[in-house]
């Protein structure tokens, strides 16, 4: 259940983007002003609005401690403000000086990347606020960024419709072009990182005026080159969708659209859980809090309205899990389920002409939620339409028989937040999965996923308490 805890109606234009931080949340609007609020009651804090900027803001984002606020503007510029006083600590000006439409911080807050209306990139070393390197793509502009989890990584969208990947000496890496048909409007990494085998894989979702929000896996092989795999294409609001957000565990999603609806999806099924319809006008922002099971939704109609997920289940929300005896398991994860899980599930269905065949295919739990009308024709050869409409089907009841359980937090991965089987420890105190910790590191990302401080050593300790405590628990389950 979502419900709408208040509305803030403060801004007199558009509202453009919604940021959270640990304990605050900005808006910024076309009245050229941020509005910084405490998450704990949505007062406005006392410095604020914050006003520097000569037009209209079209993007805010917070730094990961939450002690500086970017914001970036018509004018140019990308302003940096501190939120301990709420003054300016930096003007940055954007090489060129064209409108800058989107700013991004890279997740240890050690780069800050900007684009701009002329199809410019500017990457910025954060510490000294001093141009690092720039990019460009011609005859476009850039209106969307995200920081991949790593650090290493970031995607960039444009009105031309294309995502592109870049590393921080701003090489482009991959380029998908016609992402979204008429331009692509925001783009998203998920907090996660999934490995295995020689691939570490990152999760994004990318929106556009084709009214599709899309969620894509991001391949990076040992070889170091990368893929781009389209998981999903969302069609739950009818118009163009102009803003997309991971929640911080990356189970949920939520984006809002011309139609005036805000959307919240599964991310891992892509189920539609929610449609949100009480703004006025076009839903031009959202955002999922780190902290608190609260999303910021800002539209053209001036107001930021406040929701908070009720179910119960926000932390552990697009987990999908069979409501059926698997193997000798009673609720078991799909996503955990073993080739003879999957087996035993098709023999149940009646779809037992596959087993063979995705047996020969390696086909687990993950890949059976990931499995689509194409990989069925062009991976497995399944050439009956009647079959893959039937094994189809009986996917989305599977995915529709999933609910929540209350998996004690410590058992969770806090880089995956999917329940851990091979749970170490990192040098920084905190438990991990094995597989997840260990591609966290080989990204060259020798930071800490929990405090952001440096790892003084990649040396990891088998947790043997943790998985005994773990067995047990799924003993009495």
């Amino acid at each position: 259940m979502v419900s709408l805890i208040c509305t803030l109606q403060d801004h007199r234009d558009d509202v453009n983007w919604c940021a959270f931080s640990a304990t605050l949340l900005a808006t910024c609007s076309g009245d050229k002003t941020i509005r910084i609020y405490n998450t704990r009651d949505f007062s406005e804090l006392p410095y604020s609005p914050l006003s520097g900027h000569g037009y209209g803001v079209h993007c805010c984002c917070f730094s990961a401690c939450g002690q500086f606020l970017a914001s970036c503007s018509t004018d140019a510029t990308t302003v940096v403000w501190s939120m301990t006083t709420g003054e300016i600590e930096a003007v940055l000006e954007h090489p060129g000086r064209s409108p800058v439409r989107v700013c991004a911080f890279s997740p240890d807050s050690t780069h800050l990347v900007s684009g701009a209306s002329d199809g410019t990139l500017a990457l910025w070393d954060f510490p000294s606020k001093q141009l690092f390197r720039t990019g460009s793509v011609n005859d476009t502009t850039m209106v969307a960024c995200s920081f991949s989890p790593c650090g290493q990584l970031f995607m960039t969208g444009s009105t031309y419709g294309d995502l592109r990947l870049w590393d921080l000496g701003m090489k482009q890496l991959h380029a998908e072009k016609n992402a979204h048909d008429l331009g692509v409007t925001c783009c998203a990494f998920a907090p996660n990182i999934h490995s295995g085998g020689q691939v570490v894989q990152f999760r994004l979702a990318s929106c556009g005026q084709d009214s599709h929000l899309k969620i894509w896996a991001v391949n990076k092989f040992s070889t170091k080159g990368f893929k781009m795999q389209l998981l999903h294409t969302l069609i739950g609001q009818s118009a163009p969708v102009l803003s997309c957000a991971f929640s911080a565990d990356g189970q949920l999603l939520v984006s809002g659209s011309v139609d005036k609806t805000v959307a919240i999806y599964d991310a891992n099924s892509a189920a539609l859980l929610y449609t949100l319809t009480q703004h006025e006008r076009y839903v031009t922002a959202c955002a999922f809090s780190p902290t608190s099971p609260l999303i910021a939704t800002g539209s053209m109609d001036k107001n930021v309205n406040i929701w908070r997920l009720e179910d119960g289940c926000s932390g552990q929300a697009g987990k999908v899990y069979a409501g059926r005896t698997v193997a000798g398991q009673s609720k078991l994860l799909v996503s955990d389920w073993s080739e003879e899980d999957v087996s035993a599930w098709l023999v149940e269905e009646g779809l037992e002409t596959l087993v063979e065949k995705f047996r020969a295919n390696n086909i687990d739990g993950m890949e059976l939620l990931n499995l689509t009308k194409d990989t069925l024709a062009s991976e497995l050869n399944i050439e009956s339409l009647g079959l893959r409409s039937k094994f189809l089907r009986k996917v989305e009841e599977l995915k529709g028989a999933s609910f929540c359980t209350n998996i004690p937090d410590e058992f969770l991965c806090p880089i995956t937040r999917e329940l851990m089987k091979d749970p170490v420890i990192a040098a920084d105190g905190y438990s991990y999965e094995r597989g997840a910790i260990e591609s966290w590191i080989n990204t060259k990302n020798r930071s800490s996923p929990m405090t952001n401080l440096p790892l003084m050593t990649t040396l990891l300790t088998p947790n043997h308490t943790l998985k005994m405590a773990m067995g047990r628990w799924k003993t009495s389950q």
